[in-house]
């Protein structure tokens, strides 16, 4: 029981809006990537990995307060990409952060991009970038490291 609250501490709180970037960075550490925003502000990513089911994009004003922080690997930040228009890999990436997969697609070109989230389904989300890095389509799919069901005879 012991370890297990200590597993728990050791999951920093998300930054509070007006929070400093210098606090975020002793907090959370230097984040997997950093993203130039449309707008001039800054995006720091912690993505938790290939097997990782969550991305916290923390959202810094232009004098490097923290506007928002969330956790992006979710069916509404999906709906929001799949519904963005012209979107392409640079985009996907600011929105989602980096996925836990990528795979070619043979001699169609391009890529498919994968990313787990907390589900009790055995889904993942996918984009399709085409060798341009235009998303040509987005959907979920089965997860490949799920369990197979047992072949039947």
């Amino acid at each position: 029981m012991a370890l297990a609250l200590t597993g728990c501490a050791l999951v920093p709180q998300p930054p509070q809006p007006g929070a400093p970037r210098a606090e975020v960075l002793g907090t959370w550490g230097a984040p997997t990537a950093y993203h130039a925003m449309p707008d001039g502000s800054e995006r720091l990513e912690y993505a938790s990995g290939p097997y990782g089911r969550t991305t916290w994009m923390v959202d810094l004003d232009a004098s490097g307060r923290v506007r928002q922080a969330r956790q992006v690997l979710n069916e509404a930040e999906f709906e929001a990409v799949m519904s963005i228009r012209g979107l392409r890999r640079a985009g996907v990436l600011r929105h989602l952060g980096a996925p836990g997969e990528r795979r070619p697609m043979g001699w169609l070109g391009g890529e498919i991009w994968s990313w787990r989230y907390p589900t009790n389904d055995c889904l993942w989300f996918e984009v399709s970038l085409s060798t341009d890095g235009r998303v040509t389509g987005a959907g979920y799919a089965v997860d490949p490291t799920c369990d197979a069901p047992p072949d039947r005879e």
